[in-house]
Order: structure tokens, then C-alpha cells, then sequence
């Protein structure tokens, strides 16, 4: 072995659902598998989404050679974005994968200066020291590979998001011969997918969800909405191709919806028959039962096309009475109020509402792979360390539990999280110490609109105890105050009818005491106010409102 340091830095995904991001390092030389984003939690008030922090790559920012995709999911390239506008460099993905993230870029501005470089399943190219070669699995998206990176030190294998699928819709196989000849060869370390570990089993085939497809479509009496991921390619061809079969005519409503269907179309993952499609505000044209709408939102977004049909707030997508509408997609752990409340509206509208519910044949299945699944592929590699990714640390722990029972096909398994340095050299492999990770929340996508911590504390403490704004008047020439303090409130509750008179008397008491020194110095004087009414209000109603005093000059 060569002497020298193998880094493996996970700088989101490991600990967390979504930021999927990992940053291999020898010498002089880093390359990053993907780059994801994160939807936020309800306490991140107002932030859009939430991207990893990439501290540890603008440090380095000349021994980064270029960034190398798995698959096209938000998690695994919504950060993108962000990233190439810090770091621009050349960006590796299949053909599908690239496809997306062209259209991303564009929306940001960013397409012309982009160094987008296409790979293929089995084709290696190099990366300064190292030599990768894409593998290709299966996924609920087209076109996904996990990821051999010969190094110096050996391979290490990332599998990103995969389930072994036995009869794919595309015919697309998932090629587990790659995985054995690295197992005969020997790997250095496996990363793999522990986003499913809790589920006993396999996960089914995508071509299980057919059989509930077919019995939607050969029941629906009226308008057939459906509703998935808009990645979803496999589903979206599904529908189109029963649609055909059964006779009615397709509308791809909501832009995610549109613009995968027409990418999956161009790169010939989608055939749609001539006359089948039809615009949106055309459906009203045709009898009810001839439609098919296949429509973006079935993770109850707010704006989203099915959300917006819900109210009846939608021009083209109009939901009524005895319509049949499929929900097929998992449930995001977060998003369960809001995809319940849209359900509640769909069956005030008196449609029928089909969504995942255990039932078989199923509506929806994971894209993600169970516990026989990834034994399959350690007991295929048989790698000298094991290191479980993606998921939240409980799955991180069951996985490497997992990994950890079956003697005789892992050396060590190392259980890591974001931020942690794992080493390895010619001796073994350690956690050397850890690199400044975290999250970064953007409002609207673009780079200007980073959220600070400090903003979302603000609209946190605004969104439980209101403001409160003291008003003073002060004669700019004698320092004397000319009228009555007034108090403004929003989202505070004042009590009884005499605290704010109280409130207004603690302002002008706090007023009477300071010298004229004080009452010219705005600075002084409004930081006085704000302490002695925060003092005042915190004891009388145990709340803290934001207190902002606000000066007039007269």
C-alpha cells in the first residue's frame, strides 16, 4: 500500500434525512458525491430549504477536482445550486441525471459557466487520483448508479439510493455481477443506504403497484387524477401506458410534472402515443370518464397543483364529485399534517381518495432497499469495513447492528455522522477528529437569501409572543418628551384592560429617571425602555414579546 491518508468526510446525510453529501479526500486531491438538499421542519419558520454547509470544501477549495452524482433526487442534487455558485466545478452524471440538473441550474442562472460531464453504467473515468466507475442500480428514478472509486489505499464502494428491483420497468437490470467481481476482487470499504433498514424482507418491484393501477383505472367512473413524485418516471409511464389502455386522454398538470415528463420523453424513458396528450384547460372538453390528469403536489405543498384543486383554487384541475383521486407516493416523516389536511379536502370535494394504507396489492412502494436486500450486496462485496449513510441515526445504528451480525462478510463496521473525519492508511481505519458541518437555510433558492439563525430565533420568538412597540415622542431641541407614550401590539395578548396603561406608565417612569444626557442618546434610552419593559411584562404574564421602541424626532 501506498503511504499516505484515505479521508472519508460526510458533510450532510449521515444523522439527517436528505443534505446527502460526502467528500472523499488523498493528498492534494478531493471529490464530492453528491450534493443534496433538505425540505425544513415546521420550526424553520419561512425557510424554502436547507442545504449543507460546504465550509470544509471552500477551505479547500483548490484541491476539489469536481463533484459526482448518484441520482437525480432533490436530496442527492438540490444543493447543486448553492454549491457551483461557491465552487465552480466540473460536475459528473448519467445522461437522465444531468438532464435534471441542467433544467436546475438554468432556473438559477448558472447553466452557461457549468462543467457538466455525461457518464455511463461500466465506462471509468478519472478524477485526479482517482478512477471511478458507475454501477448501475435500481431505483424509483431512472438512469442511477452507485459509485467504485479505485483509490490508492483500494475501492471504496458508495451505493447511493438503491433497491435491487428483479424485473425493473425499464428492463434496466441492476447489475449485482459488478458487485461480486468487486467482492472477488476485495473492497477496501461499502457505503451503503440504510434509508430502509427498519423493514424486514425485500422491497417489492416497481412493477407490483400495476395490479392496484389496473383495478384503479378499471373502477374509476369519472376523472382519474393521479398523483407522484413528478421523478417518478416509472409511474408516470405506468399511467400513460393503462390511460392508452383503457381509453382516455392524459394532462400532465403542475410544472415538476411537466418538465420530467418532457425530459423523460426527449431521453426515450416516456412514449406517448399520438393524441393522447392534451392540454390542461382542454380536459373540460371531454367526457369525464375519457380523463386522466396526472398532477404535481402529493406531498400536500402548499402552492402545489393538487393543494390548489383541493380548494377549488386551480384553473385547469377542477376535482368534483365522484372523481377518483391516487395519492402515489410515500409519506414524508414531516409533511403528514399537511398531506392529511389536503386529503380532508378532497373528500369535502366527495372524491374518492386512494393513498397508501398498507393494503395489497400496494399503491406505492419504496424506492429504497429492505434488510435482505442490502445482506445481499454486503454478502456480495464483503468488504473489509462497512460504513451505513443516509438516514437519521437510529437507522445508522440498526444498520451497522445489521451489518455487524453477519461474521464472515464484514471486517469492521464504523459508525459515523456528519462531520466526522474517517482516516484510513496502511495500518486501519479511525475517526480523526471532525470538520465545521451543519445547515444552511435559504428562502427562496437563490444564494442572497441565506437565513441566519439569528432571523429564524426572531420569527420564532415573533410566532409565539408577538411584539410589542413603545412609541416615543422627543422634542429633538430640549430632550423633552411632548406627548404620552404609545404602545403598539400585534400578536401579543395584553391581558386585562389596565396592563396596557400600566405598560404605558413603565415607559414614561423609565423616561422620568434618565437625565437629558440619556433622553438625547436614542441608543441609550431605547435599550433602557426595552429592559425595563421586558423586566415589567415578563413578570406580570410570564411572556417575551419582541420589544422594539421606536423614537420620533420633533
Amino acid at each position: 500500500m501506498p503511504p499516505g491518508k484515505l479521508h472519508l468526510v460526510p458533510l450532510g446525510g449521515l444523522g439527517e434525512f436528505g443534505m446527502n453529501c460526502m467528500a472523499i479526500r488523498w493528498g492534494d486531491d478531493i471529490i464530492v458525491i453528491d450534493a443534496g438538499l433538505m425540505f425544513p421542519e415546521a420550526e424553520l419558520l419561512g425557510v424554502d430549504i436547507v442545504v449543507p454547509d460546504i465550509s470544509y470544501l471552500l477551505e479547500n477549495r483548490q484541491r476539489v477536482r469536481g463533484i459526482v452524482l448518484t441520482h437525480g433526487h432533490e436530496d442527492h442534487i438540490g444543493a447543486l445550486p448553492w454549491v457551483l455558485s461557491e465552487l465552480n466545478v466540473p460536475v459528473f452524471g448519467t445522461e437522465f441525471t444531468l438532464a435534471y440538473v441542467e433544467d436546475k441550474l438554468d432556473e438559477h442562472g448558472l447553466l452557461d459557466n457549468a462543467d457538466l460531464r455525461e457518464i455511463r453504467p461500466g465506462e471509468r473515468f478519472k478524477i485526479g487520483p482517482f478512477t471511478v466507475q458507475p454501477i448501475h442500480v435500481t431505483h424509483s428514478l431512472v438512469d442511477c448508479v452507485s459509485l467504485a472509486i479505485h483509490t490508492p489505499l483500494g475501492v471504496v464502494i458508495h451505493t447511493g439510493d438503491f433497491k435491487v428491483d428483479p424485473t425493473p420497468t425499464d428492463n434496466r437490470l441492476f447489475d449485482l455481477h459488478a458487485f461480486a467481481e468487486y467482492g472477488k476482487e476485495g473492497v477496501l470499504a461499502l457505503l451503503q443506504d440504510s434509508t430502509n433498514v427498519e423493514r424486514r424482507g425485500y422491497t417489492p418491484s416497481e412493477r407490483a403497484v400495476r395490479r392496484k393501477f389496473d383495478e384503479v383505472f378499471a373502477r374509476a367512473e369519472r376523472r382519474l387524477f393521479i398523483s407522484c413524485f413528478s421523478s417518478s418516471i416509472h409511474r408516470i409511464k405506468l399511467a400513460v401506458e393503462l390511460a392508452a389502455e383503457h381509453g382516455r386522454k392524459v394532462a400532465f398538470v403542475g410544472r415538476s410534472m411537466n418538465n420530467s415528463s418532457e425530459i423523460a420523453e426527449d431521453l426515450g424513458y416516456l412514449e406517448i402515443p399520438d393524441g393522447l396528450l392534451v392540454h390542461p384547460g382542454e380536459v373540460k372538453n371531454f367526457a369525464p370518464e375519457k380523463v386522466c390528469v396526472l398532477i404535481s403536489g402529493t406531498q400536500g405543498e402548499p402552492m402545489s397543483a393538487l393543494s390548489r384543486a383541493a380548494v377549488n383554487n386551480h384553473k385547469h384541475a377542477t376535482i368534483e364529485k365522484g372523481d377518483t383521486v391516487v395519492l402515489s407516493s410515500r409519506i414524508i416523516p414531516g409533511n403528514e399534517k399537511a398531506i392529511y389536511r389536503m386529503i380532508d379536502h378532497l373528500f369535502r370535494r366527495e372524491a374518492h381518495v386512494i393513498y397508501e394504507d398498507g393494503s395489497s396489492p400496494p399503491i406505492h412502494v419504496s424506492g429504497h432497499a429492505s434488510q435482505e436486500e442490502l445482506k445481499l450486496i454486503i454478502n456480495l462485496v464483503k468488504p473489509k469495513y462497512f460504513i451505513p449513510i443516509h438516514g437519521e441515526y437510529r437507522q445508522l445504528k440498526l444498520h451497522a447492528e445489521l451489518a455487524g451480525s453477519m461474521h464472515g462478510s464484514v471486517g469492521n463496521v464504523m459508525l459515523i455522522e456528519s462531520g466526522d473525519v474517517l482516516e484510513f492508511d496502511e495500518l486501519g481505519a479511525r475517526k480523526a477528529g471532525r470538520v465545521n458541518v451543519g445547515r444552511i437555510c435559504i428562502d427562496s433558492g437563490s444564494r442572497a437569501d441565506v437565513v441566519e439563525d439569528l432571523v429564524i430565533k426572531d420569527r420564532r420568538h415573533l410566532s409565539e409572543d408577538g411584539f410589542v412597540l413603545p412609541i416615543i415622542a422627543i422634542n429633538k431641541l430640549t430632550g423633552r418628551v411632548e406627548i404620552s407614550p404609545e404602545i403598539v401590539t400585534r400578536g401579543f395578548s395584553a391581558g386585562e384592560n389596565g396592563f396596557m396603561e400600566e405598560v404605558r406608565q413603565v415607559v414614561v417612569q423609565t423616561l422620568s429617571q434618565s437625565s437629558e444626557e440619556e433622553r438625547a442618546d436614542y441608543g441609550v434610552i431605547k435599550e433602557k425602555i426595552r429592559a425595563d419593559l421586558k423586566r415589567y411584562i415578563s413578570k406580570q404574564t410570564q411572556k417575551r414579546p419582541l420589544i422594539m421602541p421606536v423614537i420620533l424626532e420633533i
